[in-house]
């Protein structure tokens, strides 16, 4: 992958939590000299509260507008891969709005990856239940026909990152390429 290229596209890496969205996000982000920010990451430093400090405070719905805010005006418009927290991109018309800004591109696993990665870490507040596996499944089916309309659906459980991360950054290229003759 080249080491020279500087995206003036934002890359908006979507999907379910634990697909791999912050971690391949910040490789992508390397190779490509762009910048790195992870939209829950930048809503802590804002509110100097953790996300499950947020969710428990103020609510969910508190926390989903705090994330509408953060795509409508808390980063760049361009040089930037954005690592979208896993109910982002499901609120109404959030897609269109990231589409509008850039390359969206879906980070898929199975749910078997999923539980494995993220059902017992205290850091997801939506998985703070009696049975979290049963809420990953049901969130995975509530969300999946909204991640199903990103055009761009990559799969990272049972590949290496680096094969992950460079799938990513060549799709961003041929995509950011597209992006730049529709808008001008």
């Amino acid at each position: 992958m080249p080491k020279n290229i500087q995206g003036d596209v934002n890359l908006y890496l979507v999907g379910f939590m634990g697909t791999g969205k912050s971690t391949i996000g910040r490789r992508v982000a390397e190779d490509l000299r762009m910048q790195f920010v992870d939209s829950d990451h930048a809503i802590e430093k804002g509110c100097q509260m953790s996300v499950p400090e947020i969710f428990e405070k103020h609510g969910e719905s508190y926390f989903r507008e705090l994330e509408r805010a953060f795509v409508e005006s808390g980063h760049p418009d361009s040089g930037m891969v954005v690592a979208c927290g896993g109910g982002l991109v499901v609120q109404a018309g959030m897609l269109e709005t990231l589409q509008e800004r850039g390359v969206v591109v879906c980070l898929v696993a199975s749910e078997e990856t999923i539980v494995q990665r993220v059902s017992s870490n205290p850091n997801r507040p939506l998985l703070q239940v009696e049975d979290p596996v049963g809420r990953i499944r049901k969130l995975i089916a509530e969300r999946s026909p909204i991640y199903r309309k990103v055009n761009t659906q990559i799969m990272t459980d049972h590949r290496p990152v680096i094969n992950v991360v460079g799938h990513v950054a060549r799709t961003y290229l041929h995509e950011a390429s597209r992006f730049r003759k529709n808008r001008g």
